[in-house]
């Protein structure tokens, strides 16, 4: 079959419907990842490559501390989703009202656990003594936004949940701009450095978290949030945590792989730092895009439960399969072409310019196979599997990574080898989640076949 008789069978209704939906999650994303690298850009360019490499060098471990609680709101989607497709408007507000009271304790809780662990766990990954003060700084004054960042998050999953994709976008183009003006004002007006654009972070985070709440208090459907019905219901909470947190347990997983690699990297020195963490900037392009393909798999896989429309469930993965290839073809091709003028606005140090495309080439080599370990467990998940996800990525990914650096990487200690393993258990790891996919359909099939049991007349 030709890939043209291919992409005719697809269900091109419903393919342009989750594209309008994923489009406002893209936009979204790329902005945040804009006004992230607006972070790095202004921090780099003005006060030089060791503030730059200080705030690169925190993005895993916050990432490790952050994304345990942060996978419950993956939860939070898929069960809100689920109602909305059932038309279970009472299970709907429950859910909100719980999804805000458990965002706000885990933020608070999160937020003390970054400030007191920041020193400790940045001299434990070998952070280069060049910057780990400066990374210390920029990581304390970031986790004071983290119970912000936490009810945005879980706010923006609710309104996706029910269809809306654009108001998220909306009040996270609102912060970013005020996000950049803040940058610029705090480093290039009043030399206030690394602190100046953790603080900056800080106060755009509290804006979309008070525009998030607003915009759901003034909702008119079952999504609408009340202060005085906040509470948590132990029914919707366990649902949230049993789809949540194998998730939060994953990017928790996937997290610690890349503090370990994140250790390796520190080992070259604060050039090297540098140069990994713009590159990654520029990776995520395409990273962020295929996470919105994520979150449209979420919300329409979920609806499709609900609705026990499983017939529509292979429709999705085909078109997440196909949004994913294309992004690679195009936004990872494009990288690859013009990824030195785009490391060269971080910083003008060459050195630094060179390493980071060397890291580009082999990232993009394969990144399609990250965008399938990234997508389909947003299908299983919806579908009410969110274990498999987990064991795909422990051992795809995680394990992988951490053989990698004890066997190949040790025998052979260049930045080549500490690279290569990305792309490796990419392609392991999204193998895995191909194959939880397949078994999650195949078990949701035999279960709607079972005849429910009759109850006898007595």
């Amino acid at each position: 079959m030709t890939l043209r008789n291919r992409l005719s069978t697809l269900n091109l209704p419903l393919l342009s419907s989750m594209f309008k939906f994923a489009l406002p999650i893209m936009a979204m994303n790329l902005l945040q990842l804009a006004f992230n690298a607006a972070d790095m850009i202004v921090v780099g360019r003005f006060d030089g490559s060791l503030a730059l490499a200080a705030v690169g060098a925190t993005g895993s471990l916050i990432n490790l501390i952050v994304n345990l609680f942060m996978g419950l709101s993956v939860g939070t989607a898929v069960v809100v989703a689920q109602d909305y497709g059932a038309r279970n408007n009472q299970g709907i507000r429950q859910s909100v009202h719980t999804s805000i009271a458990i965002s706000s304790i885990t933020g608070l809780f999160v937020a003390l656990l970054g400030i007191i662990l920041s020193t400790p766990l940045l001299q434990m990954m070998g952070t280069p003594g060049d910057i780990i003060s400066l990374s210390t700084l920029y990581m304390k004054i970031y986790f004071i936004g983290m119970p912000a960042s936490m009810v945005y998050n879980f706010g923006a999953a609710i309104l996706r949940a029910v269809g809306d994709s654009k108001r998220p976008m909306y009040f996270l183009t609102v912060s970013g701009v005020v996000n950049v003006i803040l940058n610029i004002v705090f480093v290039a007006g009043f030399s206030m450095g690394v602190s100046g654009v953790a603080w900056s972070t800080v106060i755009s985070q509290y804006l979309t978290m008070i525009l998030i709440l607003t915009s759901l208090s003034k909702s008119e459907d079952a999504i609408r949030f009340n202060w005085r019905r906040l509470q948590v219901h132990k029914g919707k909470l366990g649902q949230i945590v049993r789809i949540g947190l194998p998730a939060g347990l994953q990017g928790l997983l996937f997290s610690i792989s890349n503090v370990l690699i994140q250790s390796a990297v520190n080992s070259f020195g604060s050039i090297m730092v540098a140069a990994s963490a713009a590159s990654s900037n520029v990776e995520n392009l395409v990273g962020t895009t295929t996470n919105s393909y994520y979150n449209a798999a979420i919300t329409y896989t979920g609806q499709s439960m609900g609705a026990k429309d499983y017939d529509q469930i292979d429709e999705i993965a085909k078109i997440s399969t196909v949004f994913v290839f294309a992004t690679w073809l195009a936004l990872g091709g494009a990288i690859v072409l013009l990824g030195r003028p785009l490391l060269s606005l971080y910083t003008t140090n060459p050195e630094v310019v060179g390493l980071g495309m060397q890291r580009l080439k082999i990232m993009m080599a394969v990144y399609f196979s990250a965008g399938i370990m990234n997508v389909f467990p947003g299908l299983t998940r919806a579908m009410g599997y969110s274990i498999l996800p987990m064991l795909s990525t422990l051992v795809g990914a995680c394990l992988l990574r951490i053989l990698w650096l004890v066997t190949v990487f040790k025998w052979y200690p260049t930045m080549m080898m500490l690279f290569a393993a990305y792309p490796v258990t990419w392609t392991l790891a999204g193998l895995g989640q191909v194959a939880s996919f397949f078994y999650a359909r195949h078990q949701v099939r035999k279960q709607a076949l079972t005849p429910e049991p009759q109850e006898l007349n007595a």
